[in-house]
């Protein structure tokens, strides 16, 4: 089962991510982050109330709190750089951050990371160099699209990190992820409210009617990241965490896949080779050894 629900993770995590991605083609992205994340938070909400999961608040909340207020920024960044660039090359790279984070502060804390680790460090900084697609005759993947994508990174395993501080039982989880919803929402509104007083309209073009149009969409996005938390949280139960810990790091895979079979997107070799040992960095970085 633990197979089967890592593989659960990879599939929702895949699609929310395009899904992500391609509203904020047309929608802004902190539109994107808000309305998604609010609704993702009602349906924490009331699982929380159902499970009885608010008899675990503490201290330790905090934790999810920060998690929280690094969130907004990090999905920003992610789905800015799903709209500018590939997907196939931003979600591979975007992976790297949640298990390069954790594994770095493990390092700081003084582990020790293994010869297969190691290995999957140096191919993932090769992937990464790549995966920009550089070539004398003619452009690369923007510099601004890999510096978006390296940030989201950076801010998703640092989400991952506090998450896993704020909560040691699967109600206690829930609770933690309700938290954290709450406080995208509130971050990421502010920050919209913020980006609409200097003039740039939350709304496409059409204004509420347009938005409605893509509340389906938003509330997938939203409901299916919190799904992917719940399924990994099972499957790291159920089983090795190693294996849920790889298995779940395949989920760019689903959302190359649906890059290529929706949008049509075509990457050059050279970036196809990137994304790919990125996403096997990131694979070898999950194990122990």
């Amino acid at each position: 089962m633990t197979a089967v629900f890592a593989l659960a993770t990879s599939l929702l995590w895949g699609l929310a991510d395009f899904g992500g991605g391609l509203l904020t083609r047309r929608l802004h992205a902190l539109t994107v982050v808000v309305v998604s994340q609010a609704l993702a938070a009602l349906v924490l909400g009331a699982i929380v109330v159902t499970t009885g999961g608010w008899r675990e608040a503490g201290p330790q909340l905090w934790f999810a709190v920060a998690a929280g207020v690094v969130g907004p920024a990090a999905m920003l960044c992610f789905y800015r750089a799903l709209a500018l660039g590939p997907m196939g090359v931003v979600s591979p790279l975007a992976s790297l951050g949640t298990v390069v984070v954790p594994l770095g502060i493990g390092i700081l804390a003084g582990e020790r990371p293994g010869l297969i680790q190691v290995a999957g460090m140096i191919v993932a900084v090769i992937g990464i160099l790549l995966a920009g697609g550089p070539r004398l005759d003619g452009a690369s993947v923007a510099r601004q699209t890999i510096a978006l994508t390296l940030i989201s990174a950076l801010g998703f395993g640092a989400v991952m990190s506090l998450i896993a501080e704020a909560s040691t039982t699967v109600t206690g989880l829930f609770l933690a992820l309700f938290v954290q919803r709450v406080c995208n929402v509130a971050v990421g509104g502010a920050a919209l409210y913020a980006t609409v007083r200097r003039g740039t309209p939350a709304l496409p073009e059409g204004g509420f009617a347009a938005l409605r149009g893509s509340l389906p969409a938003l509330a997938f996005i939203g409901i299916a990241d919190v799904a992917a938390n719940g399924t990994y949280a099972l499957a790291a139960q159920s089983g090795p965490v190693t294996v849920a810990a790889v298995l779940a790091s395949l989920y760019p895979v689903v959302t190359t896949l649906a890059a290529l079979g929706v949008l049509k997107e075509r990457m050059r070799a050279v970036q196809t080779a990137g994304a790919s040992l990125a996403l096997v960095g990131t694979v070898l970085l999950a194990s122990r050894g």
